[in-house]
């Protein structure tokens, strides 16, 4: 058979069984004659990626599987911590999340300067590596609870009597300002049913029931998701728990059968529609685990196995646990092992100042190595969380992992 050029050039590596060619031409070497198969004559292949069965060939399972391998136990336990502390000096918050290692920042009011501009000077400063960038969260539902001054976009308080369309509207333009200003995740879809005009979450509802709810849940994860990462909160549902989980654990008094049929539906709908994340809250469902349920593994499993949500887990402030006034509740490193434990991915803190991740990690570090939280737990944690960083990244789908002398093949002529 007659010879002809090979098209792409010569570095390879295995992945999965399959020969990734790349263009050599930058490197200086010339390209090779190849066989009717597409394969260069007369060589020998000299390395094989050692991971390749194990990792899958897609070039964001690579490069999360390569990333997990190369952190310590540490260091993967603050890559699921998302933190605050106040200021919106760019320096002085990018030593801070540098310094605690962590997966992400959650921007609240303090952290928000009098322009876009200005914001998005912090964002930048926090946000570390363009290729595996940090979580930049923030609580912006609109209406009454919101962080940005120029968010003009209406809130469910106002959105829950108007047409579904203007909910899409909403968040759509919402998505599209926190993306102007660095924010790639908004913890701003509230899920919950509430009817009860005196309810600490009733003005935050989309509606008085749970279909109406659904149907704004639905357009607000669609409306934002070509912008931002997506949270619905605050899972089972904070609108049959009466009280203000910030100074309090609420109970609400639903069996398991009635959650299923009201409050579940609108988180199935968010769930459907493809949001990225779900925030537990702190809230006790009695009838269904004692626990609360953002330390209760009986609910991360209802939301697992029965809604089949495969996304990252977060907790709502951890902070407000510690606030609650229960005593069981009081230490900071335990509440972080019993919320890992109970399958959560992400832990969020919104400290007022001095926020020292040391004790935390100490604390689950220990736990791992005694086996309460078994590394395999951990890892897939630390491997949602990555995934959603490196996703980030613009051109994390066309990455070609880095070559070395390895990767050659050796060609004879």
């Amino acid at each position: 058979m007659g010879k002809t050029k090979h098209p792409l050039g010569l570095w390879a590596a295995v992945i999965s069984g399959t020969l990734v060619t790349a263009a050599l031409g930058t490197f200086g070497i010339s390209e090779p004659e190849i066989d009717r198969y597409g394969n260069p004559e007369n060589y020998t292949p000299i390395y094989v990626a050692p991971q390749a069965e194990q990792w899958g060939s897609h070039p964001v399972d690579f490069y999360v599987e390569s990333k997990l391998e190369s952190m310590s136990l540490e260091q993967k336990i603050r890559s699921l911590i998302i933190a605050n502390t106040p200021g919106t000096d760019p320096a002085a918050l990018s030593s801070f999340v540098s310094s605690n290692e962590l997966g992400g920042f959650i921007v609240m009011g303090s952290n928000v300067p009098e322009t876009p501009q200005e914001l998005s000077s912090v964002t930048a400063a926090v946000m570390g590596n363009t290729e595996l960038p940090r979580l930049i969260g923030i609580d912006e539902e609109g209406g009454l609870v919101k962080r940005l001054p120029y968010d003009g976009y209406a809130g469910a308080d106002s959105l829950r009597n108007e047409p579904v369309a203007s909910t899409f509207s909403a968040f759509s333009s919402r998505g599209e300002l926190l993306k102007s200003v660095g924010v790639n995740l908004n913890f701003g879809i509230v899920a919950d049913v509430s009817s009860d005009p005196s309810s600490f979450i009733y003005g935050r509802s989309f509606g008085l029931d749970a279909s109406s709810v659904a149907e704004r849940v639905t357009a607000a994860v669609s409306g934002e998701d070509s912008s931002v990462l997506s949270t619905i909160k605050h899972f089972p549902g904070h609108g049959s728990a009466p009280g203000d989980s910030h100074i309090g654990i609420p109970t609400s008094p639903l069996t398991y059968d009635q959650w299923l049929s009201g409050d579940a539906i609108p988180f199935q709908a968010g769930i459907d529609a493809g949001t990225s994340m779900v925030m537990f809250g702190h809230l006790s469902f009695p009838a269904v685990d004692g626990l609360p349920s953002s330390l209760s593994s009986t609910w991360h499993k209802v939301l697992r196995e029965q809604l089949g949500f495969t996304g990252v887990i977060v907790t709502d402030d951890m902070t407000m646990l510690e606030n609650s006034g229960m005593p069981e509740y009081s230490d900071r490193a335990n509440n972080a092992v019993l919320a890992l434990a109970a399958g959560n991915d992400v832990l969020l803190y919104v400290p007022n100042v001095n926020f020292d991740a040391e004790s935390i990690v100490t604390g689950v570090v220990s736990t791992v190595q005694s086996g309460q939280i078994s590394t395999q737990q951990l890892d897939n944690s630390v491997r949602r969380v990555l995934t959603m960083r490196r996703l980030l990244y613009p051109e994390a789908q066309t990455w070609m992992p880095p070559c070395d002398e390895r990767c050659f093949v050796k060609v004879t002529y």
